[in-house]
């Protein structure tokens, strides 16, 4: 087993990255008969409530991260809860191709909800493979370091994530290597 030294800056970007998608599905919060959760109440899944299937962290097999030329060995677990429903599942990969890494979310949150969601900008809408996919930047992301590209899912979305490495000059468009990669992993997610 590998053990990496994650400087600061590469462990705030992490958590940004998780703090996206995590924002969103909890800026989308449960509700019960159209009435939001009182604060304070558990946001997670109940009966009747959508709930993560595919786990991105154990589902995606080496062939698929080889493909879209990630190293599965370089595998960061953002949120991955051992048991219960939840409404995301998170991990990120080295890219073998530059100095930017590759996550993927599994989420319960939607498209719509994300054409929505305030804290989102640049929201276009492109083709992955099959589905419909949208593109969109975190407003509070001012280096332009990351990008997501999503895709409908039968729970919700999925959501593939080019995020550059501080420190390191941004070469080309990040959308487009992000959608790059979501065509790449398109075929190993589930419809």
């Amino acid at each position: 087993m590998r053990t990496a030294i994650v400087s600061p800056k590469v462990a705030a970007r992490t958590v940004l990255a998780g703090m996206a998608v995590v924002g969103l599905v909890a800026g989308c919060s449960p509700t019960k008969d159209g009435t939001p959760n009182p604060e304070g109440t558990s946001g997670a899944p109940t009966s009747g409530q959508r709930t993560v299937q595919f786990n991105p962290c154990t589902d995606l097999s080496d062939e698929a991260l080889r493909v879209t030329h990630v190293d599965p060995a370089t595998k960061y677990v953002v949120t991955d809860a051992p048991r219960g429903g939840v409404t995301a599942r998170i991990c990120k990969w080295d890219s073998t191709q530059g100095p930017y890494f590759v996550t993927v979310s599994s989420t319960t949150a939607t498209q719509d909800e994300a054409r929505k969601n305030d804290s989102l900008t640049g929201l276009r809408d492109v083709t992955i493979g099959p589905r419909s996919g949208l593109i969109y930047r975190d407003k509070s992301d001012a280096g332009n370091l990351r990008c997501y590209a999503s895709m409908p899912a039968a729970q919700g979305m999925f959501e593939v994530t080019v995020g550059w490495r501080y420190g390191d000059p941004v070469t080309g468009d990040v959308c487009d290597l992000a959608v790059e990669h979501a065509k790449q992993l398109e075929p190993y997610l589930p419809k």
